[in-house]
């Protein structure tokens, strides 16, 4: 579930004889503490939250050197050693300073000066070394405006400012500050799911989804780029990671795909495809779940029930793409190498599926997340000695030392990313800049979820996944929920069903209310809604959208956030995951960044459709009913971009193919859902049979 990447792991600094013991046994003891706390909570949130820093803050300073590269330099060692180590005392000074500074009336100390000033500068220094300057430099800002600066602009962004000792206090000891809420979820629900997700590899996991994978795709037509999609999509639950993702299942799957004919750019575009969908796939999805449940104080276990079905939606859009190909170049199934479902689960299933298994009946029975983890990891130990590769003691403590060493990154970073989410809430940034989302897109969802996914490309292109969306949620969530929230308050006005207090409310923002005395189409009362201004448009949300249909918009517009943050994985010029993917399969960065980009297309299509259908409500007819056009749609649209289906076709089939597949997700009728599904079908049929028999394998 980390999101270092494998360019970042080679400036690592390394250890040898008693340091690295000492470290070894240092991680080993953060992630039992973590464990023990989970179960038994015999210190404050606050104190977990600091502790959790000051652990993980330490082996950033050690691990990562001041200057990359520079791993062997004892002057550097030296700097770093003492960063860490004040970084670590400061961190777990300050709850202790806690109640001294609320009975001096929230006044510092010079000592709570010096620690506050450490953990801050030190949290900015190490988010540089780990993931390079943008989430240090929107630190530095963000503290300067609420300080300095945002006094001397005018416009909509003016503020006041505070003096630096109210926001010392706030940037440590605020409910959204670095050891606030992010910080809890870094502390319980992320760390012990990455210490889960570390079991899982270390008991042989990771060679079950790959065996399992090859079992049941291996022998198809484009059968190892599917197995690709399979193993990608599993591994996603253990690791949560698209570039870790890639660098494990891809040196696997990227020359499987080679051998079987596929060019290298589109191997390699494959697996990062694949890969990035492993952050979407339940149960785990990556930190972002986490979060995502804490921002909208909906429960982790419906997100991660409504959110199957789109992710299954993804990767069926990304195996659609390498059958299609697969076709048109001709390739032929691979050869049997004598690996079945059953020889793999003999193997090592049992480690796998039982604490998946047992980790998702936790969590449908209303046990918290830490508390299924914490299982899960006790049955994936258990399981294993069902398997080939049991874990002993020495595997457990391996297990927990790799958790522990996975984890540094993200929690620094969450921690980190707790100083500009602070600044974003006591400035009321948030809401000003939905606001401006609201206006700039003129009421239009669409022109807003392009803004949105143009913005997540941008900060992409420097923040890790898990980052991009903390901020952008926290910037345009509420103005994106409220337009989907809309769709209802469009649909009653048009149906006369608004009630008398709403009426009453919306007379205020109409100009001429006697546009309202008529029947009214969907287009006209759309135009009135989307003009309101917010102070009526909000309470008028209230009154009429039912509070189901607000919770599933909320959801939505989260969902939709989450999975447009993940473009920078496939997305040139930054595509993370594809230039992994393009050294594996040793083929041109850019052109296996645009091949991923194209694999990719779910990442955008499935959006749209939690954005304009109630894919995400809850209610599993509607949704199987969506998701089912959306799984012709995108087949169509595959078809369609590739210009073949299980053979190629001309291009007046391809537009009609491609009008066809739009039909079946384009929010409209049942009736123009079913006549494109037809057509796609229809035209898949006419294209089987017309082949030639030497390609119907």
């Amino acid at each position: 579930m980390s999101d270092e990447t494998p360019v970042e792991a080679a400036v690592l600094r390394t250890f040898t004889g008693l340091p690295n013991t000492a470290l070894t046994i240092l991680c080993f003891l953060i992630a039992v503490g973590h464990i023990y706390v989970a179960f038994d909570p015999i210190i404050s949130e606050f104190q977990r939250n600091a502790y959790h820093f000051a652990g993980f803050a330490f082996l950033a300073a050690v691990l990562y050197p001041l200057v990359k590269g520079q791993t062997r330099s004892k002057p550097i060692l030296v700097f770093d050693l003492t960063l860490g180590m004040l970084v670590a005392v400061s961190a777990i000074y300050l709850p202790f300073a806690e109640q001294g500074i609320y009975d001096r009336g929230v006044k510092f100390s010079a000592l709570d000066w010096l620690a506050a000033g450490i953990c801050i500068l030190g949290a900015t220094e190490l988010t540089r070394r780990l993931t390079g300057w943008v989430i240090p430099s929107l630190i530095i800002i963000a503290l300067t405006y609420v300080g300095w600066w945002g006094s001397l602009i005018g416009g909509v962004f003016s503020f006041p400012g505070l003096n630096w000792e109210s926001i010392a206090f706030r940037s440590i000891f605020g409910d959204d500050a670095m050891f606030g809420t992010i910080a809890r979820i870094s502390s319980t629900f992320v760390f012990l799911f990455i210490i889960f997700g570390a079991f899982l590899l270390r008991s042989g996991a990771g060679d079950f989804v790959i065996n399992i994978a090859r079992a049941i795709a291996g022998r198809l037509v484009g059968g190892p780029g599917i197995v690709a999609v399979i193993a990608s999509g599993l591994t996603g639950t253990i690791s949560g990671s698209a570039v870790a993702n890639t660098a494990s299942t891809g040196v696997i799957t990227i020359p499987l795909m080679k051998k079987a004919g596929f060019p290298p750019k589109f191997a390699g575009g494959v697996e990062a495809a694949s890969s990035t969908g492993g952050q979407l796939m339940p149960p785990i999805m990556g930190a972002g779940a986490f979060v995502m449940a804490s921002f909208t104080q909906i429960s982790y276990e419906t997100i991660v029930a409504v959110a199957a079905l789109p992710a299954l939606l993804y990767f069926l859009s990304v195996t659609f793409f390498v059958r299609i190909e697969a076709r048109r170049l001709g390739l032929q199934p691979m050869e049997n190498d004598g690996e079945t479902i059953g020889s793999a689960f003999r193997k090592g299933g049992a480690s796998f599926i039982i604490p998946i298994a047992g980790l998702i009946g936790m969590l449908v029975s209303g046990f918290t997340p830490a508390y299924a983890a914490v299982f899960g990891i006790l049955a994936v130990i258990a399981s294993s000695w069902l398997t080939q590769n049991p874990m002993g003691p020495r595997a457990v403590f391996e297990a927990l030392v790799m958790g522990t060493k996975g984890m540094i990154m993200t929690a620094v970073l969450l921690c980190a990313v707790g100083l500009v989410v602070n600044v974003i809430a006591t400035a009321g940034i948030g809401n000003t800049f939905s606001l401006m989302i609201a206006d700039w897109a003129n009421g239009n969802l669409l022109v807003a979820i392009v803004m949105v996914a143009i913005a997540s490309l941008v900060l992409g292109m420097g923040l890790p996944v898990t980052a991009a969306y903390i901020v952008l949620a926290t910037l345009s969530a509420p103005a994106l929920a409220g337009m989907i929230a809309d769709r209802f308050v469009i649909e009653a006005l048009a149906a006369g069903t608004l009630g008398d207090a709403a009426n009453a409310v919306l007379m205020f923002g109409v100009p001429d209310p006697s546009v309202l005395a008529g029947p009214l189409t969907a287009e006209e009362a759309s135009t009135i809604i989307k003009a309101l201004p917010l102070e009526v448009a909000a309470p008028l949300r209230d009154l009429v959208v039912p509070q189901d249909v607000a919770v599933a918009a909320l959801l939505s517009a989260h969902m939709i956030i989450f999975w447009l943050s993940q473009d920078s994985n496939v997305t040139p010029p930054v595509a993370l995951a594809a230039f992994t993917a393009a050294a594996i399969a040793k083929a041109p960065a850019m052109a296996t960044g645009f091949a991923s980009w194209k694999l990719a297309k779910g990442l955008y299509i499935v959006p749209l459709l939690m954005a304009y259908t109630p894919f995400l409500s809850g209610d599993w007819g509607v949704m199987l009913v969506i998701f089912v056009f959306g799984v012709f749609g995108i087949y169509g649209l595959a078809g369609a971009l590739q210009g073949c289906l299980e053979q190629p076709i001309n291009v007046p089939t391809r537009l009609i193919l491609l009008i066809a597949g739009a039909a079946c997700i384009w929010p409209t009728t049942l009736l123009v859902h079913l006549t494109g599904a037809a057509v796609v079908i229809g035209i898949l049929v006419w294209n089987i049979r017309t082949m030639p028999r030497a390609m119907t394998a």
